[in-house]
């Protein structure tokens, strides 16, 4: 059985900023929230965010809130999620997925099994890709004006949050596309030291497929 340490196991999901359909901006407070509230580093360092998506931009996961299907599946364009290392507890990886109706957060093992769901054969337009962002560099650049929840002629799809869009520190408004757009050819060839250093250093970090992604996340120290 998983335990998770006090501090964790009180928290509370309604705690968390959450508007529906701009997962990312709710990623990017989330992570900011688990800093300053002492269950991450207060610089991000065991933080990382990762986009899910593929070149088709139909990414199945389950146990999602939004679906009206069983098991809660559903095909989203891309999602994201915050993927923590722990220090303390018998739970060395936490998926924090404010969109899951899994527990939360969710052990990374069980998260990957219920809602990638690896042994479910899918055709291979379906495989999802996972671009992994160290979180401080994720909140320093990344930036999105929401202009891709607007239809043709400039109407919202989707109410968007009250504040004020994020701007990147470097001024950038608007840079989404190039952390949701995510194909075949950007998958990390293997998971050695090179890459894990560049998940440290590149503002886009680094491509993991379904198959390389817990192997990835325990070689990170």
């Amino acid at each position: 059985m998983t335990t998770l340490t006090p501090e964790i196991s009180s928290l509370d999901i309604s705690e968390f900023h959450h508007t529906p359909f701009y997962c990312e901006e709710n990623v990017f407070f989330l992570c900011k929230k688990l800093c300053t509230s002492g269950i991450a580093d207060a610089r991000g360092s065991d933080l990382f965010v990762a986009f899910i998506s593929n070149e088709k931009k139909q990414t199945p996961l389950w146990h999602q809130k939004a679906s009206k299907r069983a098991g809660g599946v559903i095909l989203w364009d891309y999602h994201v999620i915050c993927i923590q290392k722990r220090r303390k507890g018998d739970t060395p990886w936490l998926v924090w997925d404010l969109d899951s109706s899994l527990p939360f957060p969710s052990p990374l093992t069980s998260y990957v099994s219920e809602t990638i769901r690896p042994s479910f054969e899918l055709f291979s337009e379906y495989q999802r890709f996972f671009r992994i962002v160290h979180a401080p560099m994720f909140l320093r650049c990344f930036a999105s004006d929401r202009r891709h929840m607007k239809d043709s002629v400039g109407n919202w799809t989707a109410e968007p949050p009250a504040y004020e869009p994020i701007i990147a520190e470097d001024g950038a408004v608007h840079n989404l596309n190039e952390y949701n757009e995510i194909c075949a050819a950007d998958v990390m060839t293997n998971a050695g030291s090179d890459l894990i250093n560049a998940v440290f250093t590149q503002k886009l970090g680094v491509v993991a497929n379904e198959g390389q992604l817990e192997d990835f996340f325990s070689q990170i120290p």
